[in-house]
């Protein structure tokens, strides 16, 4: 349990994402959390890297009930200082850490709070003999750091363990983690480390995590890009709907060609951006022209099949009618509240 957000044992996958504020800035981050949190996210980690951080994370605590992930490398103090102030789950690296006193301290720590830990084992930050046993940070080599720290917990008593292995190459993330799923069943916190930009990253994570959770491993993920965070919370989101784990509105759009008479890509972008906010799981499609449109149109919750300059409209299969482009957008959203009875934001 991370706060009142269960992991593992057949709960839902749970999405989370990391502030990518200076913690030491309790407004803003707070500004995020809350941001993160609206769109979806239900864990969010915030980096503790020195006193200012931790001395900041104690007034951030106090001013949320979202679960709170303190993010750890180095010192162990820092680590028990979190969970002193409330850290909901500490990510932490057992290599970095140093001593294994020092680590011990961390876990007595959080038994006596009863919160979870996560290992965090990256291909960037492997244990240097396990390095030199390997040569680079191959699956195998992952999987081994994590195995050992997984054991060092069990030796220290501690079973609430979340196990996260990452490297940016995909090919080596699902890999590792699948020779690791087969090794344990410690819950495991997936996705692709570093992973780019908010186009290639969504990309690279799609393949990585949606591999994955297609084999049916994974409790907990992190889509990680470089940039606004809120980006992760939609990837994320649309990987979990497209593998049928999670519920809520999906947009199919047809790839436009010559003879597309409307602007398909606009009204889909619009479309989009209308039902982010909704739970209900409604399909909608918006279609260029009459070769596959009307059967898509069809197929969907609600549709469009467009012409030139309109667009037939389906509701449930059944066409209603035609709608001019103009009025395309308003008729779709009209169709949506009624259908989801949910109100769409302006």
């Amino acid at each position: 349990m991370v706060r009142d957000v269960p992991i593992g044992g057949g709960a839902p996958v749970v999405i989370q994402s990391m502030a990518n504020t200076d913690t030491a800035d309790v407004e803003a981050t707070l500004a995020q959390i809350g941001r993160l949190h609206a769109a979806g996210c239900r864990i969010v980690r915030l980096a503790i890297p020195d006193e200012a951080a931790l001395l900041a994370f104690r007034s951030i605590r106090s001013a949320t009930n979202v679960p709170l992930v303190a993010d750890i490398h180095f010192r162990h103090t820092l680590a028990i200082g979190a969970i002193e102030a409330g850290a909901d789950k500490v990510r932490i690296n057992p290599g970095n850490i140093g001593s294994e006193d020092r680590l011990k301290m961390v876990v007595d720590a959080a038994k006596a709070a009863n919160i979870p830990l996560r290992i965090g084992v990256n291909s960037g930050s492997l244990e240097k003999h396990i390095l030199e046993k390997f040569g680079s940070p191959v699956p195998q080599a992952l999987v081994e750091s994590a195995l050992a720290s997984i054991a060092l917990m069990e030796r220290f008593d501690f079973r609430d363990s979340i196990v996260s292995i990452k490297a940016s190459d995909v090919v080596t993330t699902i890999e590792a983690c699948r020779l690791l799923a087969a090794a344990c069943d410690v819950p495991q916190h997936i996705g692709i480390t570093e992973s780019g930009t908010v186009r290639s990253g969504s990309i690279r994570s799609a393949v990585g995590i949606g591999a994955l959770l297609a084999d049916g491993i994974g409790d907990t993920i992190r889509v990680s890009l470089a940039g606004e965070p809120i980006e992760e919370i939609f990837a994320a989101k649309e990987i979990l709907k497209c593998l049928g784990l999670m519920a809520g509105p999906s947009v199919i759009a047809c790839p436009t060609c010559g003879r597309t008479r409307i602007d398909v890509a606009g009204l889909a972008a619009q479309v989009e951006a209308l039902v982010e906010h909704l739970n209900a799981p409604i399909r909608i499609a918006v279609m260029g022209c009459a070769v596959n449109g009307p059967g898509e149109a069809r197929e969907a919750d609600i549709g469009i099949a467009g012409g030139s300059g309109e667009a037939l409209l389906f509701v449930k299969g059944v066409p209603v009618g035609k709608v001019a482009e103009g009025e395309i957008l308003d008729a779709l959203r009209e169709g949506i509240e009624k259908m989801t009875g949910e109100k769409i934001q302006e």
